[in-house]
C-alpha cells in the first residue's frame, strides 16, 4: 500500500499470516478419500496464496530497492555538490589572500618608493 504526501512517499508493507491457520491447513492424518481430495483442494489453495504473497514481497522488494538505489544517488550528488562547494570556498579564500597579499607588497613598495624620494629630495636640497 503505497501513498504520496508532499515532499514523502510512504510504503507500507503489511504482514501475512502464512502459518498452517493462516492458510487454513489441518492435520491430514486417517482421513477418507473425499476428505483426502478435500485436503488437497486446501494445499492447492494455499500454494496460490503462497505464490501470491511471493509476488507481493517481490513487487514490494523491487520498490523499496528502487528507492533505496534513488537515495544512494541524492546521497551521492548532494556529497558532490557539498564537496564542490567547500572547495570553491577554498579556492575562493586563497585568491582572496593572494590579492591581500599583493596588495600587501605593493602598498610596502610604494612606501619605500616615497621615502627613497624623500631621501633623493633632502639630499638634494642639502647640497
Amino acid at each position: 500500500n503505497e501513498k504520496r504526501d508532499e515532499g514523502k512517499s510512504e510504503l507500507t508493507i503489511s504482514s501475512a499470516d502464512l502459518t498452517s491457520d493462516g492458510l487454513n491447513l489441518t492435520d491430514a492424518t486417517s482421513l477418507s478419500a473425499d476428505e483426502s481430495n478435500l485436503k488437497l483442494d486446501s494445499l492447492s489453495d494455499a500454494l496460490t496464496t503462497l505464490r501470491k504473497q511471493a509476488s507481493t514481497f517481490g513487487s514490494n522488494l523491487s520498490t523499496v530497492q528502487i528507492r533505496k538505489d534513488y537515495t544512494k544517488e541524492a546521497i551521492n550528488t548532494l556529497q558532490t555538490g557539498a564537496d564542490a562547494l567547500v572547495l570553491a570556498d577554498g579556492n575562493e579564500e586563497g585568491a582572496n589572500m593572494l590579492a591581500l597579499q599583493t596588495r600587501q607588497t605593493l602598498s610596502t613598495t610604494a612606501l619605500s618608493l616615497a621615502s627613497q624620494a624623500d631621501q633623493a629630495v633632502t639630499s638634494f636640497l642639502r647640497a
